[in-house]
């Protein structure tokens, strides 16, 4: 489905704006741009989860190639440097790059013969493979390959040209430590010599760290070069791992991962009509977000990593995710996985909001996590009637109300009118989270919108889950009925739309936000089910008819509205810039999917709300190829920026289509 010619690859400024990304399970990954450019300090061919799913730590940078054809020299890598100059310019050569699956291939033009070469990790190891193959020369190419490393955390950047490695030759190639302490890289090869080196190659140029007003260069060691002679139908692999053996054979390793892709697929529940290409892309990319998390009590444990490349797990982004991941793709297993091993993790009614590297204890600072957990799971449930985990987990769901009714961190409990309210002074606890030093952007302490709309979710979650395990579930009924009168605090008739914080420490925040838009899409909330709505349907009808109209781009919705005074239009610069544009008009690719199945039910039209998702169909072309971003600009023409894949971005998608699709038929 992915594939471009050279009117992308062959124009720099283009191609290096394409990131592919493939996974192992663990955490670990390997990205770059289709021209080979490093533009990123996440750039890298081995980015190894040292302590999965985290401690990622870059170990390949890339390798750089050199073909000797019929007397003529081809250099294939790309690089920037601190100078602005590029050299050498391997894209000009770049005939084709095509994802297969999630395996990017470039394909190599070098007169009459064609060089490709191939990318893609093991499953459940730290290990990449680079797979050569000449597949068509009147003679042999003599291929010399130089492999770049480092040693660093995948956040930072290497500035030195002094560090000494140690290496050691071992069968079918070198085992390097970058200090004593270090865990060990493995530098294996199916044929060829290899060459030991020690030279640090100096000032690459990171442009994409430019534009984020973060430092720009990077130093990476050439350890090692590799000489090898391809004759034509000849192949070469390159394995970068920390373990010390590995497969070799690199056709038998591609058909191995090639397996593991068909059987993502061969899970998705095909509904009547047809499945685009796109949507089981997406089912690909699901795929790559979902790692290992191994605990003591929990050693099979999974979680979701919520952005490639700089992220790591979220409990809010977790379980967002987690149906569109793991339901909609036909893998509840994992969706059960997932919510056993969270579940270790409830702290006086909360899920945590990030997990941190090594020797750091979760911090809770969200209100919303715990809240999108009973969604995750009235949808599993739902999909899998699986009532022994209901049963092993429900005694936990009670606490975490009772937490919520008795307060518990940050000011979070039921008022008198049965809304939950949450925040103090310096906490930011919504999904719109950003802060500057001390400076909340967005504090929306109070009663925020979809927080209450979830708050409404989870009750009714709790009395169905109470009627199908035979426990009381009259207490959840009242706690939810007394809602009904007082989320219409929200509505602002004047307006013509909800509020998105009443009874805040200034009153009621009236700004046009879409965070409105789950009062609306959110099934036991919206009356699609046996419970009373929250809003009345001339109410839904016209929060998704103004958020279409204010807030709706070809990419997401909104953050703000552009008539806001306080809207910015375009994201970028240094981090102070950027966070203060994160949630002021910034489009949010995840919020698309609810908007989308909002529409849905206002107006019964399925190939109406369907086609809203159309262009996310063309933008797996572009920025993270096969993947969904994590923001657009919120003016025209919305350019992507952000992760170049996030979980809830995919997750929401495949949702909504999957969900309407499977109601159509």
């Amino acid at each position: 489905m992915i594939q471009l010619g050279r009117e992308i690859t062959s124009e720099l400024q283009i191609a290096s704006t394409r990131e592919w990304l493939v996974t192992n399970g663990i955490g670990g990954y390997a990205a770059g741009t289709v021209a080979g450019l490093l533009t990123r300090r996440y750039h890298g061919l081995l980015i190894a989860a040292l302590n999965p799913p985290l401690e990622r730590t870059l170990l390949l940078s890339k390798l750089e190639e050199t073909a000797l054809y019929n007397g003529e020299l081809f250099e294939l890598s790309t690089n920037q440097w601190a100078d602005g100059s590029v050299t050498p310019q391997g894209y000009r050569y770049l005939e084709q790059f095509e994802l297969e699956g999630t395996v990017p291939c470039w394909s190599y033009a070098l007169a009459d013969a064609l060089l490709e070469k191939r990318v893609w990790m093991q499953q459940g190891e730290n290990t990449t493979y680079i797979y050569y193959q000449l597949q068509r020369g009147s003679g042999p190419v003599a291929l010399s390959v130089k492999a770049l490393i480092n040693y660093r955390d995948h956040h930072s950047q290497t500035h030195s040209h002094q560090w000494q490695m140690q290496t050691q030759s071992v069968a079918q190639g070198i085992r390097i430590k970058a200090n004593d302490t270090a865990t060990p890289l493995y530098l294996l090869v199916s044929q060829g010599g290899l060459v030991t080196q020690h030279h640090w190659y100096q000032g690459f140029e990171l442009g994409l760290e430019q534009y984020r007003g973060l430092d720009d260069q990077d130093n990476h060691l050439h350890i090692t070069t590799l000489e090898v002679v391809l004759n034509p139908g000849d192949s070469l692999t390159v394995v970068a791992s920390t373990q010390p053996q590995a497969n070799l054979d690199g056709a038998t390793a591609l058909l191995e991962r090639r397996f593991y892709e068909e059987m993502i697929r061969g899970e998705l529940d095909v509904p009547a009509s047809p499945m685009p290409p796109w949507i089981q892309q997406l089912a690909l990319a699901a795929d790559q977000f979902i790692v290992n998390r191994p605990l003591a009590e929990e050693p099979e444990g999974k979680t979701i990593i919520a952005g490639y490349p700089w992220f790591g797990d979220w409990g809010r982004d977790t379980m967002i995710s987690l149906p569109g991941l793991t339901i909609s793709t036909g893998r509840p297993r994992i969706a059960r996985t997932i919510i056993r091993t969270f579940a270790r993790y409830l702290n006086q009614g909360m899920l945590p909001n990030v997990f941190p590297e090594v020797g750091k204890l979760p911090d809770y600072n969200t209100v919303d996590a715990i809240l999108w957990y009973f969604e995750a799971i009235r949808i599993y449930t739902a999909a899998t009637q699986d009532k022994e985990l209901l049963e092993e987990i429900f005694p936990a769901l009670v606490r975490v109300i009772d937490w919520h009714r008795q307060g518990t961190r940050y000011q979070i409990h039921v008022d008198t009118d049965g809304l939950l309210y949450a925040g103090e002074e310096g906490a930011q606890l919504t999904w719109m989270d950003a802060k500057i030093g001390d400076w909340v952007v967005t504090p929306r302490t109070g009663k925020p919108i979809e927080i209450n709309a979830l708050w409404y979710n989870a009750l009714r979650s709790m009395e169905r889950f109470a009627q199908q395990l035979g426990q009381p579930q009259q207490v959840y009924r009242d706690m939810a009925q007394l809602m009904l009168e007082g989320f219409q605090g929200f509505w602002q008739p004047t307006q013509g739309y909800c509020a998105d914080v009443i009874d805040g420490p200034e009153g009621d925040d009236l700004t046009l936000r879409p965070n409105q838009i789950f009062a609306v899409s959110l099934p036991l909330v919206s009356g699609a089910s046996d419970y009373p709505a929250l809003l009345t349907d001339e109410q839904q009808k016209a929060v998704v008819e103004t958020c279409g109209r204010y807030l709706l781009t070809s990419y997401g919705l909104r953050s703000l509205s552009p008539d806001d005074p306080q809207y910015q239009g375009t994201y970028g610069g240094d981090q102070v810039k950027r966070d203060s544009r994160y949630h002021q008009g910034t489009v949010w690719s995840w919020l698309l999917g609810p908007y989308v199945q909002a529409h849905y039910r206002v107006y019964k039209n399925p190939q109406q709300a369907l086609s809203l998702l159309n262009p996310i169909a063309s933008h797996l072309q572009a920025h993270g190829l096969g993947s969904i971003s994590e923001i657009f600009d919120g003016d025209p023409p919305f350019y992507p920026r952000g992760c170049f894949a996030q979980a809830w971005s995919v997750a929401e998608i495949l949702r909504a289509w999957m969900d309407i699709s499977q109601q159509q038929s």
